[in-house]
Formats: C-alpha cells, structure tokens, sequence
C-alpha cells in the first residue's frame, strides 16, 4: 500500500549537501541517531509535564520534521560514507521506538482524550516496527510497508498538534483519530508480516 515512506529517496537527496557538512563536521551516524532520541524525548518530557502549553504542540509538527530529516541523514551518514555497525542498526531501531513512544504518548494526558486509545496507538505503531524487523530474521528484509509506517505516523500525530497549537479543539474527536491509526497500524502490522513471508518464501524457491 502507498506510504509517504515511498517519498524517502527523493527526502534524502534533498539532505545530501546537509549530510556532508555533518560528515565535514566529524558527526558520526551513531551520534545523530542518539541525539535525535534523545531530543525527542526531551521533547516528549516537556509535553507531559505541560499538556495544556499550546506553544509546545504547534511546534511539534516542526520538531517532527526535523527528527525524519536527522533519521534520513544518519542513514546516508552510514551508508555513504562507510559507518554501517551493528551497534548502529540497534541505535536506529531502538531510537525510533522510543522518539515515537516519547512524542506520542503526551496526547493520553489531555483532558476529554481516552488513554487507552492513545497507549493503544503506541503499543500498535512500536510492534509494526517489531514486525518490520523480523522480516529479517525470518529471510524476507526489513519491511517498511504501509499504510500506516513511521513517516505517515508524524504526519497524523503531526496535524493533531498543529491543530492543538492553534487551539482547535480537536480532543473530542480524537478518540476517532486513535481508532482509525489504530485500524490502520493493524493493517501495517499484518502487511509487513505477510510480505516478509512471502519474499523469504520467494527466495528459498
């Protein structure tokens, strides 16, 4: 299924000339991918502690786009100038996982928005990565299918807090919002699943 995630190559050729100042910089890949986790969940404490600031919310959208430019220029950090690891593929996974957990989260503490349902979309979005992950393990590649992957995730949650910073009130329906991510990541989940199955089935013929 369509993935704003198809749009990567062309995000990362845009970041090529950011990526060699990086380089030029003696940024490592490893070191983009902690400190971009680590923003995000600096980030993340700030909207738990202050889930009424409406200033922190309209900027998210902003702060989210920097977090995927800073995920893509690890990745060309690795793979062109020579930094691939085992230590960085861990970083990189795990890193995502928790940014994603640490941004996403906030939106349970509004008042009128049922956890529930956002810790649900949470948990959905942190197993479609699982998922994504042992395509590996079971020979058929890290799958990154859609609808719902990491890049169409920050534009949903994206939207809703640029919403929140402008004050709509958006918390009514938000519920609608987590049932439909969450509908959506289910779908996610049970394409990486089948796909990794039947590439890895693909190669073994």
């Amino acid at each position: 299924m369509p993935s704003i995630y198809d749009l990567k190559p062309r995000f990362q050729q845009l970041l090529r000339p950011a990526t060699a100042f990086f380089h030029w910089a003696g940024c490592t890949a490893n070191s983009v991918t902690v400190a971009a986790a680590l923003a995000s969940a600096s980030y993340g404490i700030w909207l738990a502690l202050d889930p009424a600031n409406r200033w922190a919310w309209g900027l998210l959208p902003a702060f989210l786009l920097a977090r995927m430019a800073l995920n893509a220029i690890d990745g060309l950090l690795a793979r062109e100038y020579g930094q691939q690891s085992q230590l960085g593929a861990l970083l990189n996974e795990a890193g995502d996982v928790v940014a994603d957990a640490a941004l996403y989260a906030p939106l349970a503490l509004l008042p009128g928005v049922h956890a529930l349902g956002v810790l649900a979309v949470v948990f959905l979005a942190g197993l479609s990565e699982f998922v994504g992950v042992l395509g590996q393990v079971v020979g058929g590649g890290r799958r990154y299918d859609g609808p719902c992957g990491k890049s169409d995730r920050a534009v949903a949650f994206g939207a809703v807090a640029l919403l929140l910073g402008l004050g709509v009130p958006v918390a009514p329906y938000l519920d609608y919002v987590m049932a439909a991510l969450a509908g959506l990541l289910v779908l996610t989940i049970c394409n990486r699943a089948r796909r990794a199955l039947r590439a890895a089935s693909s190669l073994a013929a």
